[in-house]
């Protein structure tokens, strides 16, 4: 087990500071050792004072664990002034650890200041060169090099300009960009972008605290810089996604997401088994089109396709019922995994979903039951969206649920040339899915 020391300050609501890092840094297998810089009186809705602790006392604590316990990282957060930052610095300079994050926090959240202005020399002087990466938001790249850094481009510019001040290697997060949200890694040669879906939402809180203590995290254990870059962001979104309902503010980050979704996954195979095995045996044939069944069910909080669990070798027909070649697995089906991710995006509750025969008599039946009932129209495709792989149903629907206002009970489209007509049956888990199909006999 890796050992990584956050020195920041504390969040006694728990969704920032140190508290944030050792969360992050346990979920990820890291044992996590803290020196605390500040005492803060803060919560969801912001930062009402700050107490810095006497540089003195800060060199007492990182000499007693790192003479004792020593540390395979280190992640610096807020250091609120001068004395700490250079007290943080020289016993850092001390102890030869390469791998350093400095996350250079100066401003909460909501705009309250973390560092003094006056320590932004000292900053910049003794501590972002011992660093092996800084990893600055839009306004703390800017207050570091004095430019404008609202694009991409400027990004770029402000990162070769910061590496001049010694650090191995610069990341800007791109999280407050108008429009697509993309990191910018400068590692003294080129430029890396790391992308990821924007989160709806309003602003998070201790978004940068996760994502440095995982970073600092992955490093410690071995990754190199571009994929701990990667694993982290990918955490940190995953974090956001599931961000913690508390208080009247800033919903805090939620690093427990990443262990809650892993420990879903024999939930998830065993709720598939129980709802195939329901089908099984049950007059459902006339349900299954040309191209067969499948039947998913994602990970809470999924993010890509083998993050969706299906059926190898799909459902197929025998006889009056149904049967299956394969037990269920994750990344089974591009097909089912696309359908379900689109609908995700719209409520992450609804991860379930089962294809079945396009019947006009089955359309009748589902308005029968009162189901909530929403199409799209392939005819009506783009252009680009089918040049793109993997796009068609997600524009698909998208277009139907936009239009429906919520999420039905079925989407289903006529088809088009060398496309089947399908009908999808939505719910929450495969229980429900199955549920569906059985009333639709």
């Amino acid at each position: 087990m890796k050992r990584i020391l956050a020195v920041a300050g504390s969040d006694p609501g728990g969704g920032a500071g140190v508290q944030a890092d050792l969360k992050t840094i346990t979920v990820l297998g890291g044992y996590g050792l803290s020196v605390i810089i500040a005492l803060t009186a803060q919560n969801t809705r912001g930062v009402q004072a700050v107490h810095p602790v006497p540089p003195v006392f800060v060199a007492a604590q990182m000499k007693s664990i790192l003479s004792d316990i020593g540390a395979d990282a280190v992640k610096t957060g807020m250091l609120a002034n001068a004395g700490i930052i250079s007290a943080v610095a020289a016993r850092l300079k001390s102890c030869r650890i390469r791998k350093i994050v400095v996350d250079p926090v100066l401003l909460a959240g909501g705009g309250e200041a973390l560092t003094e202005p006056a320590a932004l020399p000292a900053l910049k002087a003794e501590l972002l060169p011992l660093a092996y990466v800084v990893t600055p938001n839009l306004a703390e790249a800017a207050a570091l090099t004095g430019l404008r850094v609202k694009t991409a481009l400027d990004m770029e510019k402000a990162a070769r300009a910061i590496a001049k001040l010694g650090p191995a290697n610069v990341l800007i997060k791109g999280g407050h960009l108008a429009g697509e949200p993309v990191d910018i890694l400068f590692d003294g040669e080129g430029i890396s972008h790391f992308r990821a879906e924007r989160v709806p939402g309003e602003n998070k809180h201790g978004t940068g605290c996760t994502f440095s203590a995982a970073l600092a995290t992955f490093l410690a254990q071995g990754y190199d810089l571009v994929d701990a870059v990667a694993r982290a962001k990918s955490f940190v979104t995953l974090a956001i996604r599931s961000s913690f309902p508390i208080g009247r503010g800033a919903w805090p980050a939620n690093p427990y997401a990443y262990v809650d979704r892993e420990m879903s996954r024999y939930q998830v195979i065993a709720a598939m088994e129980k709802a195939v095995a329901t089908l099984k045996g049950r007059p459902v044939r006339h349900l299954i089109p040309e191209v067969q069944s499948n039947l998913g069910y994602a990970l809470p909080f999924a993010e890509d396709e083998s993050d969706v669990a299906a059926i190898p070798g799909r459902i197929i027909g025998i006889g009056d019922s149904v049967d299956t070649l394969a037990a269920p697995g994750f990344g089974a089906s591009h097909h089912m995994a696309r359908i379900i991710l689109a609908v995700m995006r719209h409520d992450p509750v609804y991860r379930s979903a089962m294809n079945i025969r396009f019947g006009e008599d089955i359309i009748k039946k589902c308005r029968q039951l009162k189901w909530g009932v929403a199409s799209f129209d392939r005819r009506k495709e783009p252009p680009s969206v089918k040049r793109k792989e993997g796009a068609s149903l997600r524009w698909g629907i998208d277009i139907a649920l936009e239009d429906a206002g919520k999420i039905p009970d079925i989407i289903y489209d006529r088809g088009d040339v060398g496309k089947e007509p399908m009908i999808r049956i939505l719910g929450r888990d495969p229980e429900e899915v199955v549920g569906k199909a059985l009333m639709l006999i």
